[in-house]
């Protein structure tokens, strides 16, 4: 599928040149993962983290897939990649970029978007 927005064009190609954002949306791309997670995994700081997986939702290219709150009181959020699959290509005086949705998140937003009561 290939992307007429120029704001989602313009977001895909900021986060596929941060080596941070890659790294936090190859770690959500098959399962769901914590912000826990995702630091241990991709070896980034907290801050660093929060703020890089901020803009990825903001930008929809990470969905929250489910939110809880623990014993505690805390939340406890879950994320995945809203894409499996971004090609990017330059053509004179036009960048044509395109992607393939990582179906799960979709639906499952769907899912609880419709299902509230």
């Amino acid at each position: 599928m290939e992307f007429s927005s120029q704001w989602l064009k313009q977001a895909i190609l900021t986060a596929l040149a941060d080596t941070d954002m890659i790294k936090i949306l190859d770690c959500a791309m098959f399962k769901d993962k914590c912000v826990n997670d995702i630091i241990k995994e991709c070896n980034i700081p907290h801050t660093t983290a929060y703020r890089k997986i901020k803009y990825l939702l903001d930008q929809g290219l990470l969905a929250c897939t489910k939110m809880e709150f623990t014993e505690d009181g805390k939340k406890f959020s879950l994320f995945k990649s809203v894409f499996k699959l971004l090609n990017v290509k330059y053509e004179y005086n036009n960048v044509v970029v395109e992607g393939e949705y990582n179906l799960d998140p979709i639906e499952n937003i769907s899912q609880k978007l419709f299902s509230i009561e």
